[in-house]
């Protein structure tokens, strides 16, 4: 008899059908994950593209710079060995405050020390705060110096376009004093 009683129980909770409302919810909330699922999906798909797009934009700038340097030593071979003049950019150039000759021969040294420079290398050579340093960096652009920049894992390099430089070596272009170039070299 207990067992009876027992099963009767269990018979009419199982027996119980389920309302329409709560299958109709059902329904809906699994078409909705299968919609996130669609643009879970499509956005790891564009990811994926973003992330081949910059690696492939890296390894061409990569390409660019070494045909650059080759087309360098192209000129200066032919320039050594032979009557071969390469014409020369005229770059024009704006008078630079004290300031931004300083940052500039940080620049310009810490280049040739270490091929690539980043801000946090001139923020530490010049004690300026960030903020600072990228306000004149951009005045540098703005007054006409050819900086390049580079990103290397999502850090920004810059350096001095090598025909700027080597003209700054040879003609004093900016016309930097000496006192500021023994500044830079302590």
């Amino acid at each position: 008899m207990i067992f009876d009683e027992f099963f009767k129980q269990r018979k009419r909770y199982f027996s119980k059908k389920p309302k329409n409302n709560d299958l109709e919810l059902k329904e809906k909330l699994k078409g909705i994950k299968k919609e996130l699922n669609g643009h879970l999906d499509a956005i790891n798909e564009n990811t994926s593209e973003i992330q081949t797009s910059y690696e492939c934009m890296n390894e061409i700038n990569d390409k660019l710079e070494k045909l650059t340097e080759r087309v360098e030593a192209i000129e200066i071979y032919l320039q050594q060995y032979s009557n071969f003049n390469a014409v020369e950019k005229s770059f024009d150039i704006k008078p630079l405050t004290k300031t931004e000759q300083h940052v500039f021969l940080v620049i310009y040294a810490l280049e040739d020390e270490k091929g690539l420079v980043s801000y946090p290398d001139i923020i530490k050579k010049t004690g300026l705060p960030s903020y600072v340093v990228s306000e004149y960096i951009a005045r540098l652009v703005e007054k006409g110096i050819p900086l390049l920049k580079k990103y290397v894992n999502n850090l920004s390099y810059i350096k001095l376009n090598p025909e700027f430089k080597r003209l700054q070596a040879k003609e004093n272009i900016l016309m930097i004093d000496t006192a500021q170039k023994e500044l830079v070299n302590f």
